[in-house]
């Protein structure tokens, strides 16, 4: 069973960049497709981008392509969320999540969360 622990989460303003953190422990993490998922205020939990074993795949939703890059480092069992121009509707919580079924965006494919990390964008 893997654990997940997200970082790197704050407030920042409108334009502005940060990088999201997801360390995995506890299993062999290049066996796990990982994924980052968010909550903002009053909405349902919507997919944002996903990573195959080896890295070599991604998929992103529409809303985040060409401002989100989500990378891995299996050396460091570690995922990352680069998020830049950031907008406030890019406020939530973001979870990452771990799975075996390969590229997945839906929430209920995936076996193991994160805790999650506070964004707030402000504008």
């Amino acid at each position: 069973q893997v654990q997940l622990v997200e970082s790197g989460g704050g407030l920042v303003q409108a334009g502005d960049s940060l990088r999201l953190s997801c360390v995995a422990s506890g299993g062999t993490f290049s066996n796990y497709n990982m994924g980052w998922f968010r909550q903002g205020p009053g909405k349902e939990r919507e997919f944002v981008a996903a990573i195959n074993r080896s890295g070599g795949s991604t998929n992103y939703q529409d809303s985040v392509k060409g401002r989100f890059t989500i990378s891995r480092d299996n050396a460091k069992n570690t995922i990352y969320l680069q998020m830049n121009s950031l907008k406030p509707e890019d406020t939530a919580v973001y979870y990452c999540a771990a799975q075996w079924l390969g590229i997945q965006t839906a929430a209920n494919r995936y076996s193991y969360w994160g805790q999650g990390t506070q964004v707030t964008v402000s504008s």
